[in-house]
């Protein structure tokens, strides 16, 4: 889960007409009050021990958003993951939309591996550092790690934003190795998703959604990871990020 945007074009205000302009303000405006009024609930539960009902709230979240708005999410490859208890999804990222798709849609609890920075947001911050996501710190050593094959034990899958940062610009860039090196870690298989079409809802340095559109998430096949050595990472993210440009399209 990437805190930070890189290369996009911004909408301009005017190009949206005014429908889409008011539209936009009351989605954001009413995506504010959502997340205000579950996030409280979420950092309850985590406090009191429960992360499970956590899972229910984010989906609640991520669709209330997306359905607000207006934005049509259409899923290719959902069998791929038929007889996988849990797994490390690897993604291309292009918006904080892709958050609240993968949140809402995909099968199963999910769990994200975030930055550190995120847990300055008040409340919010506090139910992601409680309810069994991976937070990143890398002053932290080894620590987040063990944390990820923890969480992996319990039964979730892990999601992982493989560039390392959100990009606008409708390409996928190159993969770090730290998504393929926790699959190898877990054994969880790897299982690669192309992300398209959601750069443009809420651009880099963007006050306000640009409502409606469609997005598409395209799953691939798994990838074993069982057997393979950290000597591995390197060849297996090349496989992972060679599958998500093959199903990656500039057009959803």
């Amino acid at each position: 889960m990437a805190d930070d945007a890189q290369t996009s074009t911004l909408v301009p205000a005017a190009a949206r007409g005014p429908i889409k302009l008011i539209w936009g303000t009351l989605a954001t405006l009413l995506s504010v009050i959502y997340t205000v009024i579950l996030a409280p609930i979420a950092a309850l539960c985590a406090f009191f021990g429960h992360p499970r009902p956590v899972t229910h709230l984010a989906k609640l979240w991520g669709w209330l958003i997306i359905r607000t708005c207006g934005i049509r999410v259409e899923i290719d490859g959902l069998d791929n993951l038929s007889g996988l208890k849990s797994y490390i999804l690897v993604s291309n990222h292009q918006s904080f939309f892709d958050i609240f798709a993968v949140a809402a849609f995909m099968p199963g609890p999910i769990r994200f591996v975030a930055k550190r920075e995120l847990l300055k947001i008040p409340v919010l911050g506090y139910a992601l550092n409680n309810s069994c996501h991976i937070v990143i710190d890398r002053q932290a050593g080894g620590r987040e790690i063990r944390r990820a094959i923890e969480v992996s034990k319990m039964g979730y899958s892990i999601c992982v934003f493989a560039e390392g940062h959100r990009f606008n610009d409708n390409r996928v860039h190159d993969f770090e190795e730290g998504a393929a090196w926790l699959a190898i870690l877990t054994k969880l298989p790897a299982v690669p998703m192309a992300i398209s079409g959601s750069g443009g809802f809420f651009p880099r340095r963007a006050m306000i959604v640009v409502p409606g559109g469609m997005m598409r998430m395209r799953i691939g096949a798994p990838i074993q990871t069982a057997g393979l050595r950290g000597a591995d990472r390197a060849e297996l993210s090349h496989r992972l990020e060679q599958s998500v440009r093959a199903m990656f399209s500039e057009e959803p």
